[in-house]
């Protein structure tokens, strides 16, 4: 017989081996689903992890990419993981993502085409806003009408998209472009366009955000009264309301966080790598950012790491895709993967197996 025995605290060797173990199941049963596939497992890993960085042909324009990708994965995954250790789950990142894209390219298209240096910070302030507003949608009803944060934010996310849709074709709509869908290129705006500051690095101001914004929240949940706040309530919601910490602020507190950063990766994004607002601006950052939470160990520098790596998985599955013909569902299913095999090993850092006969109660 085999069962699992809760552990009387959580093991910190597991802690620390979880995601380790879940990136090594993942390659393996990747490398399993890529020879089914038809392609070699050992090559196909290696095109995805080793070549974006190191092959000699691809390197030059990869290495960039990493900051690129790893950007909003980050902004977006630090937000999340704050409401994360506090038990507010919110699922829909996705949704203040666009809603930030949406109100800060607005913000900037409204004054086009001034060339002042104080457009991209109020665009920037306006994505932030955007996607704090929308995040406010699920607090207010959390906190008012005590819905479920995860069924209200998860279903905003489409009627976020909806409304990307709407303005891409409509208010938003380039008037020069000759009736496609899209808003104006930022690219060829270059007051507002988030290029690289150092070139070929890939660096531009969203990865200086993710960075400001690693350090602040490693500050925060370490050194700050409010990061207690926010520990204490996840991991002892009775014990916090007892201590004096107000659960409706810490609800506030931790969605709002999460769209504001949603909303500014948004900004970044459009302005800078996507370069424009159209009706498939929405790369899926948000949900791929819950991995990266979790991998991360919703620690600030775990985080930066794990986005690091969740990047380096774009970048690679672009070029199995090209290099050999893998499907692109197969890509999405391997970074899910690692979700489901991290989930899955986490439980051994709380619980332990036995074997043999269980003891009668």
């Amino acid at each position: 017989m085999i069962r699992l025995e809760k552990r009387p605290q959580p093991s910190r060797l597991w802690t620390v081996l979880t995601p380790v173990v879940a990136v090594v199941l993942t390659m393996i049963v990747g490398g399993i689903l890529f020879w089914f596939l038809g392609a070699q497992p050992v090559e196909a890993i290696r095109t995805i992890f080793w070549d974006p960085l190191f092959h000699p042909q691809f390197a030059s324009y990869s290495r960039p990419q990493l900051l690129v990708k790893a950007a909003p994965l980050i902004l977006i995954a630090i937000g999340l993981s704050i409401g994360f250790r506090a038990g507010i789950w919110n699922i829909g990142a996705e949704g203040q993502y666009i809603i930030g894209a949406v109100c800060g390219a607005g913000a900037g298209l409204a004054l086009y085409p001034s060339e002042s240096v104080l457009v991209f910070p109020l665009m920037v302030v306006c994505g932030a806003l955007g996607g704090w507003a929308w995040a406010m949608i699920p607090a207010v009803l959390k906190t008012r009408f005590g819905t479920n944060e995860i069924l209200v934010s998860l279903m905003l996310v489409y009627v976020a998209q909806n409304v990307l849709i709407s303005v891409s074709t409509g208010l938003l709509r380039n008037p020069e472009g000759m009736g496609f869908p899209g808003s104006r290129n930022f690219k060829q705006w270059p007051a507002v366009f988030n290029g690289e500051l150092v070139p070929g690095t890939g660096m531009h101001w969203g990865v200086v955000a993710a960075l400001i914004a690693v350090i602040a929240a490693q500050v925060m949940m370490t050194r700050h009264i409010q990061g207690f706040n926010i520990r204490l309530t996840g991991e002892a919601p009775r014990a916090a309301r007892f201590a004096g910490v107000n659960p409706a602020r810490i609800v506030f507190l931790c969605l709002g966080l999460a769209g504001a950063l949603a909303g500014m990766a948004g900004l970044f994004e459009v302005t800078g790598p996507a370069g424009q607002l159209t009706d498939k601006f929405n790369a899926g950052y948000g949900f791929t950012a819950i991995i990266v939470a979790f991998l991360g160990r919703l620690n600030p520098v775990g985080i930066l790491l794990a986005g690091l790596l969740m990047a380096l998985t774009y970048i690679g599955g672009e070029l199995a895709q090209l290099m050999l013909s893998l499907p692109g569902a197969a890509i999405q299913l391997f970074q899910g993967m690692l979700l489901f095999f991290l989930l899955a090993m986490d439980v051994f850092t709380n619980y332990r197996l036995r074997f043999g006969a269980g003891v009668a109660a």
